[in-house]
């Protein structure tokens, strides 16, 4: 699984680091998503999934 974010067009919300903590966080400056893990274990996906699913700015992908 690889996972991408487009940080442009984040707007801060923290779903996904709420979601999946060992993948995702959040800059302590303006809450930006910072990937921590863009091949994460396939034990994750899930949760990986949930974050793209409720992400309102649509920002994160998941390939397989």
């Amino acid at each position: 699984m690889k996972v991408t974010v487009d940080r442009d067009r984040c707007i801060g919300a923290g779903n996904c680091a709420l979601l999946a903590p060992s993948v995702f966080d959040q800059r302590m400056d303006d809450a930006v998503v910072v990937l921590l893990d863009s091949s994460p274990p396939d034990d994750s996906r899930p949760a990986v999934q949930e974050a793209v699913d409720r992400c309102p700015a649509a920002v994160i992908a998941l390939q397989p």
